[in-house]
């Protein structure tokens, strides 16, 4: 006898359906509901939340009431809808701002965006969906469109030609450019076309598609589950996405100085007495570190929120000598909890259900370093906050800074995470974690930051993560993960970092030297040449590679490496600046030259060099055995950071690359702000600043200005105020360079005397600082105000008391030798 199981679907062969997409067809009605207005079609509405002038929010919806909840990336501060004149005709429907309006034609559902002009800024074609979820739009693109952003992608910088999948994805091996997915998803996409920019956020944890290869005069964006949720974000420059865009899901939290400074890692330090000889080593060689990383051996069987009795048996002596050195530990901590009764957090996770659970109650176990695990549920804020408290342990001994690891989240299983029915009950509001995914890294990181915030009496916390989504900047630095000592992983950390940066992640960086295999000398050092001009700086490797600490190679690799590392921290001052540029406008600490000349046909691409800030060019070594290397250089007069030779932008010039030189050049007519050498970057020392003004010229027309940010380097004193700003202008004139500074907020007191202003190259050769005695470089640095000749190619020095009224100083240029 049979049952009904003899005829199962399954057993009569495969049943072929063709797949149906559905679009909303024409439209029907539309209506205002506060500040809200709704466009409905036949089959389906979009609702349209205009944000400013220049941002609106468009979601595809269902049913009769549109759900206006975001994720957790948009800050609800900026979600408030404004109204603007709507205008309908019989084909139309127009929205008009100051800036833009928005068209839709009543027939086709099309959207066009066109500026104040008239000109097409961006056009939606096509909306659709399929009746399992998936939806997807189409947009135009032009012959000569640009794509950048999308976060932690790799290849080239310009993404045309290029489909991304955005599901973090723990990806050990391979990183090579036509890997779709990493382990960071920012589902922004930035286009530009002729002189227009504009960008596209979607607003969706789960997987989702960019696919600028596909279609030729189109690309698509689409999303396998949940809403089609589109942020458009208007330009006109770049600039201006970038900055609209970290308006809508934040900038980073300004970083303690100590962050900036240099970091060592590596899986792993076995023991206690490795790590503290290792410190010794750098305060002994004189080569700055501020950080020393602990990875997975540190804990007691994998267990986070413990030490190894045996290898680490009394953390708190080992921190304090550390901290003596100027040294802190970052841990790990990875979000598996190892499966132990006995084990305090994993008992509490369970009896107070913190842990991902399915629908039916039971708890989700999976493997990864500790064995069998469970995952904390970082969506329910009672369990973020229970994640945060936990870290307790950790700021109790001193630690101030956190690695979060594995946190896509990666399990080791055929799908390299958590199965895809997993509930996340969300605050009341449970989502699959199909659904989810893309969040959970992120979440994990806010509940680390605000927990150590909690816990360390005003000090500004650190977290570095691999995972993460859109909004992650603002609690965690990024790095990308496990790279190769190869040389073409190390050119791929370019375009990555400058795409991060452009995408809000202006806290970031790879590991220097790569990870697994073998670094070799000269790999190490032209990485790390490269690495300290980062924002994140940490050199890392893994276990059963050569080590890569930077004395590994020998005498001369080891004075180079000291050069390069110490020259990162004579210009903290201006690194510092450009993370609190960072933090108020979101523009990234390097960008890519397309970011600053964005008119330049030869940069839309350009990704084997870099802009810190607006006015250094970095252009790295890449391949072994170089001595020489093409650098491209924008408009504008550029001069050798090495030898002051003048160069004529525009053109590409064959620069000398030594192994002791990585080419750099400085913008003429740009300040460049440094301070003294130290051992770290909090290190107990005077806080000279020296303003260095590259290619001053003393004629008319000459100008250059600067504004130095400052503030005590590792509390949230300056979100009170505690902080200084000190301008500094130079105007040309017949004969004589005149530099004025004055304190605009002057809050915070550094511990200074003096400061100090360098002419870098001028143009022109100095006679005489009117008020000033010209004195000797030994005198100088005694401490005595007055002017020096600071050796060849005119360079002086002037030291002045560091008056809270400001001054000014009237240099004259030698009449016979100007």
């Amino acid at each position: 006898m049979e049952s009904s199981e003899a005829i199962r679907p399954e057993k009569m062969g495969p049943l072929v359906m063709k797949e149906t997409w559905n679009t909303p067809g024409s439209v029907v009605s539309w209506e205002r509901s506060e500040n809200v207005y709704i466009v409905r079609g036949e089959c389906a509405g979009l609702v349209f939340l205009f944000l400013s002038d220049d941002m609106f929010r468009m979601k595809v919806f269902h049913g009769q009431v549109p759900d206006l909840t975001t994720s957790e990336a948009v800050l609800k501060e900026c979600c408030i809808p404004h109204l603007f004149p709507v205008e309908e005709t019989a084909e139309q429907l127009i929205f008009t701002t100051s800036a833009i309006r928005l068209v839709i034609e009543k027939t086709s559902f099309l959207l066009r965006v066109e500026n104040t002009s008239g000109k097409v800024i961006m056009q939606q074609n096509l909306a659709s969906w399929n009746p399992r979820g998936a939806s997807h739009a189409e947009y135009d693109m032009q012959p000569d469109s640009h794509f950048y952003g999308l976060g932690e992608k790799s290849s080239f910088l310009d993404k045309r030609g290029e489909r991304y999948t955005n599901w973090n994805t723990d990806v050990f091996a391979p990183h090579l450019p036509e890997i779709e997915a990493l382990y960071e998803s920012i589902p922004l996409i930035i286009h530009m076309h002729g002189d227009l920019s504009y960008g596209l956020f979607l607003d969706n944890t789960g997987r989702s598609d960019f696919d600028m290869r596909s279609h030729g005069v189109a690309f698509t964006i689409g999303c396998s589950t949940g809403d089609y949720d589109i942020y458009f974000i208007n330009g006109p420059e770049m600039k201006d996405v970038v900055r609209r865009y970290t308006t809508l899901t934040g900038r980073i939290a300004l970083p303690p100085k100590w962050a900036i400074g240099y970091h060592q890692s590596r899986y792993s330090y076995m023991n206690q007495q490795e790590v503290l000889q290792l410190a010794r080593t750098f305060r002994e060689k004189n080569i700055p570190c501020d950080v020393i990383y602990l990875d997975i051996h540190y804990m007691d069987e994998y267990r986070v929120f413990t030490f190894d009795p045996v290898n680490f048996p009394d953390p708190q002596t080992m921190i304090s000598e550390l901290r003596e050195l100027g040294v802190r530990i970052v841990p790990i901590v990875d979000p598996g909890v190892k499966k132990d009764p006995k084990y305090e957090v994993y008992k509490q996770g369970v009896l107070e259900k913190h842990f991902c659970r399915r629908l039916e109650g039971e708890i989700f176990f999976g493997e990864v370093w500790p064995g069998i695990s469970a995952f904390p549920d970082f969506s329910d804020s009672r369990t973020a906050e229970w994640w945060g408290d936990l870290h307790q342990y950790y700021t109790d001994l001193g630690i101030e800074g956190i690695w979060n690891d594995m946190n896509e989240p990666a399990v080791f299983n055929e799908t390299k995470t958590m199965d895809l029915d997993v509930m996340h009950f969300n605050n009341g509001r449970p989502v699959t974690h199909e659904e989810y995914h893309n969040l959970y890294g992120m979440m994990m990181s806010k509940a680390t930051y605000e927990g150590l915030a909690e816990h360390m009496g005003g000090e500004r916390p650190f977290v570095l993560t691999r995972a993460g989504y859109a909004g992650i900047q603002r609690y965690a630095a990024v790095w990308t993960g496990d790279n190769r000592s190869f040389w073409e992983h190390m050119a791929m950390a370019m375009p990555m970092v400058l795409n991060m940066g452009l995408s809000g992640l202006a806290f970031a960086g790879p590991d220097i030297g790569g990870f697994a295999h073998h670094t070799s000398a000269q790999l190490l050092v032209r990485w790390t040449q490269m690495g300290v001009f980062f924002p994140y700086c940490r050199n890392h490797s893994s276990i059963g590679t050569l080590r890569q600490e930077p004395w590994s190679f020998g005498e001369e690799v080891e004075g180079i490496l000291r050069e390069f590392i110490g020259l990162r921290y004579r210009w903290m001052p201006h690194l510092y600046n450009l993370f609190h540029e960072a933090e108020v406008s979101g523009l990234p600490v390097i960008r890519p030259l397309v970011l600053e000349y964005p008119r330049d046909p030869h940069v839309t691409n350009l990704c084997d060099q870099f802009l810190l800030g607006d006015n250094v060019l970095i252009a790295p070594v890449y391949r072994p055995d170089t001595d020489h290397r093409s650098v491209y250089l924008p408009e504008g007069c550029w001069l050798d950071y090495w030898d002051g030779e003048i160069h004529e932008g525009g053109r590409h010039i064959l620069a000398a690359a030594p192994l002791h030189i990585m080419p750099m050049y400085v913008k003429a007519g740009s300040f460049v702000a440094e301070g003294p050498l130290r051992q770290y970057a909090l290190e107990d020392t005077e806080e000279m600043v020296i303003f260095h003004l590259y290619g001053a010229e003393a004629s008319t027309g000459f100008s250059a200005a600067f504004k130095l940010y400052e503030d005590d380097g590792h509390s949230f004193g300056y979100r009170q105020g505690q902080y200084t700003e000190i301008a500094v202008q130079a105007e040309g004139g017949d004969g004589v360079l005149e530099l004025k500074w004055a304190y605009g907020v002057h809050h915070y007191k550094p511990r200074r005397e003096k400061l100090r202003f360098a002419l870098c190259y001028p143009f022109f050769t100095v006679a005489a600082v009117e008020g000033l005695t010209e004195i000797s470089l030994e005198q100088l640095n005694e401490g005595r105000t007055g002017w020096a000749r600071n050796g060849k190619n005119g360079a002086i020095i002037v030291q002045v008391e560091d008056a809270a009224d400001g001054g000014e100083l009237r240099i004259q240029a030698d009449a016979e030798r100007k």
